[in-house]
C-alpha cells in the first residue's frame, strides 16, 4: 500500500466511524453516508411506467455536502470499500454511491459485508471482499417502486375522496386492516358465561393443594352455569374423595432459539415493555458501537435485522467453553444446539448475538444507559442458553375421584436447572379452565388414599373476545403471515401511528374512526392488493429476484396490471366521503347556516355548511374509541374563575377544563369518584398519564398527596379484608379480573 495514500472505507452510520476508525488505523478513513444519498423524487412519481418501470433517481435534499466529500475522498484514495448495512437497503446503497464514485477513482471499488462490527470481522471483511450484488440491489429497487407505485398512485385518490393529506402504503395498509378486523372481531364477539369448580384439599402428608373438577362421567367438564355447577357442588357434598391415580414423569424443557429481528421485538415487548421501534433504536446502539472505556468504542451485537437462526462457529466454540467455565461441564450438551430457519431466511446471515459472550451484561452495566444495558442483558442471555443443556423438571399429577367427578391437579419441581439457569422465555397466561398446578409442588400422597376438602371454590368466568394486539402481537402477525420482512416490522407500525388510523390504548393497538374508513375504502376498491395472502406472495417474489430466479421488471409487470385495472374503478366508484356530508340539525353561531359533519385528517369534525366563505368549526363525539360527547357540562364550576366546567379531549384522552378556555386554561383529570385510600387526603383517584405515555392512576391532589397505582382501582370495598377499594388486571384468557391489592382476593370482573 502506498504510503502517500490511504484506502477509504463508507458506511451507512457515523457512529459507526468512530468504532471502525479505532478497527482499522491511520492506514483507513472510514466516512458515512448517513443512509440513502439517492432516491425518487418527492415531488412526482419517479417512475416511466410505459418504459419498464425505469425509476428516476435524485440526490436526496440535504445530501450533495455529504454526497461532495465523499467524491472528494474517493480521489485521493487508493481502494475503496463500500461497507453499508448486510441487506437489501445497504447494498442499494453501495450500489447509488459506487455510481457516483467509480469513475473518480483509477482503483477498483470493492463491497465489504460485516456481520458484527469487531477487529476480526472487520479485518476478514476487508481482506476478503466481494462485489456488490445486482440481485439484491434489483430486489430493493423492486420493492422501492412497489410502494412508490402504491402510494403516489392510491393516497390522491383519497385526497380526491376523502381528506388531503392522507395516504396509503402496500405493506402497511394490509397492517391496518388486521388491527381493523380484530377490532371488529371483538365488537361483534357475545360472551358466553362458563364456570370453574376447584377445590382445597389435604392429604396424609403437606401442604395442602388444590384441584380443578376436570371430567364428568369421563367427559371433558363444561359447567356452563351456576345451577349447573350447583348441582355438583351439591352432588360431592358428602362424597368421598380418592386419590385415583398418581403419575410421576420427567419432562425435559428445551431452550428458546436465539434471537431474530421477530423474536427480539416480541421479547423485548413482554419482558422490558420496549415497542418495536425503541428495541431496534437500541439494537442498532447496541451493533454500532457503545463506548466501553478504556477499551473505547466496541460493537456489542451482531446485525440486528435478521431471519436466521443461524450461528457462527467461533460464536458456538466460545460461548461452550464459557459455559462449562462458568455453569460446569453439565450444562453443555455433547454437540452444540441447532436451530431451524423459516424457509426464507436468509441464511449468509446470523442470528442476535453479543460479538463476545466473555462481555457478560455486569461487566459494561456502568458504561450503558439503563435502557440499552436491559436489551444487552436480554439478547447476551438469551444466546448463552440456546447453547446449554435443557431443563430437567419431575412432574406429578394427581387424579382424585368422587363419585362420577374426576378432579386433577398437576405439580412439577425443577430437579436440574439447564439453561433455565441463565434464561427463561417470556409465555402468556394459563387459561382459567385448565387444570391447576405446573409451576407448584404437590405433597408426597399415596394411590388410593381418602382425601380431605378443605373448600369448595366455584368461580364464574365468561368467554373473552380475541385481545387487541400490542405492537409486538402485531409483529408476531406480521411475521406468521408474511407481511413485511425483519428490517420493516417496526417501521410498518409507526406509520399507521403516524397517520392516526390506529391509537394507543393501554398499550394496545385500537383502530381511529379515521383508520376504519381508509381500510374499508381500499379493502372495498383494491381487493387484489389489500390480502395478507397477496402481500405475501409479493414478499417472496422479491426474495426470488434476490436469488436471482425473477426478472425484477417482470414481477413489477404481474403485479401492475390488474392494479392498473383497480385504479382506474377506483377513481369512479370509491365512495365521494367528501359528498357525504351528515345534517346535525344544529345552526353555525358566526353566520347561522346550518352545521355538518365532515371527514377531516383526524376523524370527523363538525363545520359550517357555509365554507369557505364561514369557516366556524367544533368537535365532535361519537368516536368510536371515545363515545362520550365532547364539551357537555359537568358538575362543579371552575376553581380559578367560578365558570361552567367541561370535557374536552386532547392527545392523552378526556380532561375536564373551564369553559370560557382559552381566556381562563384551568384543566383537571377526570376523576373516577374514588376517594384517595391515603390518611387525611381529600383527593379523588384519577388516572394520569407517565413521561413514557402509560396510564397510571394518582390523587387528584397531587404533588400534596402521591398516592399512585398502575391497575385502575374500582369502587368497591373487599369482602375478605375490608379494603377501601379494588383493582382491575386483565390477563389474555381470564379477562377482567377484579381483586384486592391488599390481600390478594379476586373475582370476575364480570361477575
Amino acid at each position: 500500500m502506498s504510503k502517500l495514500s490511504k484506502s477509504l472505507v463508507i458506511v451507512e452510520s457515523p457512529t459507526k466511524v468512530k468504532t471502525l476508525n479505532k478497527i482499522l488505523g491511520k492506514d483507513f478513513i472510514v466516512k458515512a453516508s448517513v443512509g440513502h444519498l439517492k432516491d425518487l423524487p418527492k415531488k412526482k412519481l419517479g417512475v416511466d411506467v410505459d418504459n419498464d418501470f425505469a425509476p428516476e433517481y435524485i440526490t436526496i435534499r440535504g445530501k450533495g455536502k455529504i454526497l461532495s466529500e465523499l467524491k472528494t475522498a474517493a480521489k485521493k484514495a487508493e481502494h475503496i470499500y463500500l461497507a453499508p448495512d448486510p441487506d437489501r437497503e445497504g447494498e442499494a446503497i453501495a450500489h447509488h454511491i459506487c455510481s457516483e464514485i467509480a469513475r473518480l477513482n483509477k482503483g477498483k471499488v470493492y463491497r465489504v459485508l460485516f456481520n458484527e462490527i469487531t477487529k476480526k470481522a472487520v479485518t476478514e471483511a476487508i481482506k476478503n471482499p466481494t462485489e456488490i450484488n445486482l440481485n439484491k440491489v434489483d430486489a430493493q429497487q423492486a420493492r422501492r417502486i412497489l410502494d412508490r407505485l402504491v402510494g403516489y398512485k392510491i393516497s390522491p385518490i383519497l385526497w380526491k375522496k376523502v381528506h388531503r393529506g392522507l395516504s396509503a402504503g402496500r405493506v402497511q395498509s394490509v397492517a391496518l386492516r388486521i388491527v381493523c378486523e380484530r377490532e371488529r372481531e371483538i365488537q361483534g364477539f357475545k360472551a358466553e358465561e362458563y364456570w370453574t369448580l376447584t377445590l382445597d384439599m389435604e392429604g396424609h402428608n403437606p401442604p395442602p393443594f388444590q384441584s380443578r373438577l376436570f371430567k364428568i362421567e369421563d367427559k371433558k367438564a363444561e359447567l356452563h352455569n351456576q345451577a349447573e355447577t350447583d348441582a355438583v357442588v351439591h352432588a360431592i357434598e358428602n362424597g368421598i374423595f380418592v386419590l385415583e391415580d398418581i403419575v410421576k414423569k420427567e419432562r425435559r424443557r428445551n431452550p428458546a432459539a436465539p434471537f431474530i429481528t421477530s423474536s427480539l421485538q416480541q421479547e423485548a415487548s413482554r419482558k422490558l415493555n420496549f415497542s418495536p421501534k425503541k428495541t431496534m433504536m437500541l439494537a442498532q446502539r447496541l451493533y454500532e458501537g457503545m463506548s466501553l472505556g478504556k477499551k473505547g468504542t466496541v460493537g456489542l451485537i451482531t446485525y440486528m435485522r435478521t431471519d436466521s437462526t443461524r450461528l457462527a462457529d467461533e460464536a458456538i466454540a466460545a460461548v461452550r467453553s464459557f459455559i462449562g467455565e462458568r455453569f460446569g461441564q453439565e450444562f453443555i450438551p455433547q454437540a452444540p444446539n441447532v436451530y431451524k430457519s423459516k424457509k426464507s431466511a436468509q441464511e449468509a446471515h446470523e442470528a442476535i448475538r453479543p460479538t463476545d459472550v466473555e462481555l457478560d451484561p455486569k461487566s459494561v452495566k456502568e458504561f450503558l444507559d439503563n435502557d440499552s444495558f436491559r436489551l444487552y442483558e436480554l439478547v447476551w442471555a438469551r444466546f448463552v442458553s440456546c447453547q446449554m443443556v435443557p431443563a430437567v423438571l419431575d412432574t406429578t399429577q394427581f387424579d382424585i375421584r368422587c363419585g362420577n367427578y374426576l378432579f386433577r391437579s398437576n405439580g412439577s419441581i425443577l430437579k436440574f436447572a439447564g439453561f433455565m439457569k441463565v434464561y427463561v422465555e417470556g409465555v402468556d397466561d394459563a387459561s382459567p379452565d385448565a387444570p391447576l398446578g405446573d409451576d407448584r409442588l404437590l405433597p408426597e400422597l399415596d394411590k388410593g388414599e381418602e382425601l380431605k376438602v378443605l373448600k369448595v371454590l366455584p368461580e364464574q368466568h365468561f368467554t373473552q373476545p380475541p385481545p387487541r394486539f400490542t405492537e409486538a402481537m402485531l409483529v408476531k402477525e406480521l411475521e406468521d403471515k408474511g407481511v413485511g420482512r425483519p428490517s420493516t416490522y417496526a417501521s410498518i407500525i409507526s406509520v399507521i401511528k403516524e397517520r392516526d388510523y390506529v391509537t394507543t390504548v393501554e398499550r394496545r393497538l385500537v383502530a381511529s374512526e379515521l383508520g376504519f374508513l381508509v381500510s374499508d375504502l381500499l379493502v372495498e376498491n383494491f381487493p387484489d392488493i389489500m390480502t395478507t395472502e397477496f402481500t405475501a406472495r409479493m414478499e417472496d417474489q422479491l426474495d426470488q429476484i434476490e436469488d436471482g430466479t425473477v426478472p425484477w421488471v417482470s414481477a413489477l409487470k404481474s403485479f401492475y396490471e390488474p392494479f392498473k385495472v383497480d385504479l382506474e374503478m377506483a377513481e369512479k366508484k370509491m365512495r365521494d366521503v367528501k359528498k357525504q356530508m351528515e345534517e346535525t340539525g344544529e345552526t353555525c353561531e358566526k353566520c347561522g347556516k346550518s352545521m355538518v359533519i365532515k371527514w377531516g385528517r383526524f376523524g370527523k369534525f363538525m363545520a359550517c355548511s357555509g365554507y369557505p366563505e364561514c369557516k366556524n368549526t367544533k368537535e365532535i363525539g361519537g368516536n368510536k374509541t371515545d363515545e362520550a360527547a365532547v364539551n357537555e357540562t359537568v358538575e362543579g364550576t371552575c376553581d380559578q374563575c367560578n365558570s361552567p366546567l367541561v370535557i374536552k379531549l386532547g392527545r392523552f384522552g378526556k380532561f375536564i377544563a373551564c369553559s370560557t378556555y382559552p381566556d381562563c386554561k384551568f384543566t383537571k383529570p377526570i376523576s373516577l369518584g374514588i376517594p384517595c385510600p391515603e390518611e387525611g387526603c381529600e383527593g379523588e383517584i384519577s388516572p394520569r398519564r407517565s413521561k413514557k405515555g402509560r396510564t397510571f392512576y394518582g390523587c387528584s391532589k397531587y404533588p400534596k398527596c402521591t398516592f399512585t397505582s398502575w391497575d385502575k382501582p374500582v369502587a368497591e370495598q373487599c369482602p375478605e379484608c375490608g379494603n377501601a377499594f379494588m383493582v382491575e388486571k386483565w390477563k389474555k384468557n381470564e379477562g377482567a379480573q377484579v381483586l384486592c391489592p391488599k390481600c390478594g382476593h379476586k373475582k370476575s370482573a364480570a361477575a
